[in-house]
């Protein structure tokens, strides 16, 4: 029986097989649905269908540096345990390795990992360390020079937290230092300019009901949003934020200038950022069983 792409496709979709795994599976039975199922459940290559709903929030965050050019990744597990598994990092590491060559994810996904697709391989690896795992985000920079910072490193170049830091200059060691601030300090953006604009005109918003509720004249009212403006600024925007390792408080900017360095950009990528966790309430999944 001729294997189609129809076929192979339908087989991938039951059981969440990889394409080359469904398409021998097929061959193995004569293109025989059913048998086919069967034939990769008893390879351990169907597992993954029944662990894909299951959420996904832990993992690391793997970064990559090529001269002027960074990648950082997030490959997500559903435990803490599974993250600290040499099997899984090593996975993670060859696809941050990939993705330096990737335009984006699904490009990442598509990418060839030792005669496979890295889609395909991350399946595979779903039904031998037995999670949900996925490849959730990835994000690229280039500049002058590309700097790396991991916070909470699990292995070398992967943990809860990467950054890239793109810059110009020779103090390689004070953009890392910077690496280290915004994996503290979480800038929304790189400069005023940088910042997204329904964001600024949301917090104006906010500033000027909570000034005119004071009851003050508007000329007041106006200083006082244009004070808070600034602070707020200084708050969200690397450059004017405080810088945590200056001595005498000055900004991330005022010790760039200093040390004869240009930040140009940055990205930051936390495991788990924005995923909505399941949460577990112990004493009723006890009482439910203890009810029967």
């Amino acid at each position: 029986m001729a294997i189609t792409a129809a076929l192979v496709k339908e087989l991938r979709d039951t059981t969440g097989a990889g394409m080359m795994d469904a398409k021998k599976a097929l061959t193995e039975t004569d293109g025989d649905m059913e048998a086919a199922v069967d034939w990769l459940r008893t390879k351990g290559l169907a597992k993954a269908a029944k662990k894909s709903g299951r959420t996904a929030a832990e993992g690391l965050v793997a970064v990559k540096v090529d001269g002027g050019k960074g990648v950082a990744v997030e490959v997500n597990s559903e435990t803490d345990f599974v993250a600290k598994n040499a099997e899984f990092q090593e996975f993670v590491g060859a696809v941050a390795e990939k993705a330096l060559g990737a335009g984006d994810v699904d490009a990442l996904k598509a990418a060839d990992m030792g005669g496979k697709t890295v889609e395909d391989t991350l399946t595979a690896k779903i039904a031998t360390i037995g999670e949900n795992l996925s490849i959730r985000r990835m994000e690229g920079i280039e500049g002058g020079t590309v700097v790396s910072y991991i916070h909470n490193a699990a292995a070398d170049g992967m943990g809860k937290i990467g950054v890239l830091v793109a810059f110009t200059g020779d103090d390689a060691e004070f953009a890392r230092g910077v690496g280290m601030h915004i994996a503290a300090v979480n800038p929304a953006s790189l400069s005023d300019a940088d910042l997204d604009p329904a964001l600024v005109e949301r917090e104006k918003n906010i500033l000027t009901e909570q000034a005119r509720e004071s009851g003050k004249p508007e000329q007041v009212i106006e200083k006082m949003i244009e004070g808070r403006m600034k602070k707020f600024l200084s708050e969200v925007t690397l450059l004017n934020q405080p810088y945590v390792r200056s001595e005498d408080g000055k900004t991330v900017g005022a010790e760039a200038e200093a040390a004869g360095v240009e930040i140009t950009g940055f990205i930051r990528l936390e495991v788990g950022e924005g995923i909505a966790k399941k949460e577990e309430d112990f004493a009723a999944e006890v009482a439910k069983v203890a009810g029967g």
